[in-house]
This record gives structure tokens, sequence and C-alpha cells, in this order.
């Protein structure tokens, strides 16, 4: 397998679980209940979730792109880049790993934006259910801000890859949204258990990434940044 698959198939894995994190997943779960109790037809219940979705993850591509093209078009940022960044990695991926597994904590925002884009959703249907997910995604807490900034922006810098690691990204987040969506459009009473579920499988799937993303930082921190071993 391709080095470039293998980073793939990461950045998807980052994406799901940047959907099933405990901020995100609640802030999603809210907008998609509230979608659906504002609308009785659960077909367009659906639809608006689908175009919820659909701006969230729209959202992801459009900032990884643009800030991987911006770091590798600017030939001294790229040239630095591509002599640096393996030095850099490991570092980055300690920080990451600190987030994940909730050694940091830094908050981001109040939130405001937010409340007002959902009060008017109702009002203004679909593409305003785009505009919350849009919003939603770039309402960064800290475990979200690892997984994009700190573990997808390197990879995708490294691999020199604008636009297919954050669009498998962005396919990871959109996953489990869906799959709540149509839960919530179709069988709402069920909601709760699932949630538990999903809750303590994120747990246990974000300290195991995070466990791995310390172990490879380390070794890169020894290897290339500061070249002990």
């Amino acid at each position: 397998m391709s080095e470039l698959a293998l980073a793939a198939g990461g950045a998807f894995w980052l994406g799901v679980l940047t959907a099933i994190s405990p901020c995100l997943m609640a802030t999603n779960i809210a907008a998609i209940t509230f979608i659906a109790r504002q609308v009785g037809e659960p077909k367009y219940a659906l639809m608006t979730g689908l175009f919820y979705t659909a701006g969230q993850a729209l959202a992801y591509v459009l900032l990884g792109m643009l800030l991987v093209k911006s770091l590798l078009s600017v030939p001294l940022v790229s040239q630095w880049l591509q002599q640096y960044m393996i030095a850099l990695l490991g570092p980055i991926l300690i920080v990451a790993s600190m987030f994940l597994l909730e050694l940091l904590d830094v908050q981001f925002g109040s939130g405001k934006m937010k409340q007002w884009i959902q009060q008017r959703t109702s009002t203004y249907g679909l593409w305003a259910a785009a505009l919350l997910g849009i919003v939603f995604a770039m309402s960064f807490c800290p475990t979200t801000a690892a997984l994009f900034f700190g573990s997808l922006i390197p990879l995708a810098v490294t691999h020199e890859s604008t636009v297919l690691l954050p669009l498998f990204y962005a396919g990871g987040v959109a996953l489990p949204v869906l799959a709540f969506g149509v839960l919530i459009a179709f069988a709402a009473n069920k909601v709760g258990r699932v949630f538990e579920r999903v809750g303590r499988i994120e747990r246990g799937a974000r300290y195991a990434t995070g466990g791995l993303f310390l172990a490879i930082g380390l070794y890169f921190t020894l290897a290339y940044t500061i070249d002990v071993i």
C-alpha cells in the first residue's frame, strides 16, 4: 500500500475521531435534533441534516485546502517546510496527543455566532442548515483543533496534498454525522442509547490515537528533531 493511501486512511480516521469527539458530537446532535424538531416531515428533516453535513464537510475541505496551499505556495515557506517539517512533526504530534489525552485544555470562542445561526435555521431552511454546519465546523474545541490543525494539516503538508487528504478528512467527519441525522430523523427515541455507546467508543479510540501520536511523536523528536537515535 502506498504512503499516500495510508495517509488518506489516516486522514479519514482523524475525521471520524473529530465527528465523534464529545464537543462536536454534542453540537451536531443538538443541531440536527433542533432541525428535526422544527420540521414535522422526516424526509425534509433528513434533507436539512444532509445540507448541514455538506456545509460542515465543505468548511473542513476549504479550510484545509487554503492552509495547505498557502503553506506550499510560498517558495520560501515551502522550501523551509520540506526541509524542516520532519523535524517539526514530532513535537507537533506530542502536543496533539496531549489534547487527545486530555492533558491540555484550551477554550475557543463564545458560541454566540452558533446560537444566532441556529435560531434562524427553521426560518431559512436548507441553506441556513448548511450555514449552521459551516459555523459549527469552525467552532473548534481543543480536541477537534488538535486533530485538524495538529494532525491533518501537518500530514497534508508532508504529502503536499492540498485536496485529497482534506477531502478524506471531511468524509470521515461526515459519515457519523449522516448516521446520526438518519437516526434522529426516523428513530429519535434510540438516539440517547446510541449517543452513550458512541461516547464510550470515542473515549477509547481517542486515547488509543493519542497514545499512538505520543509514541510516534517521541520517536520523531528523538530521531529527527534532536537526532539522538
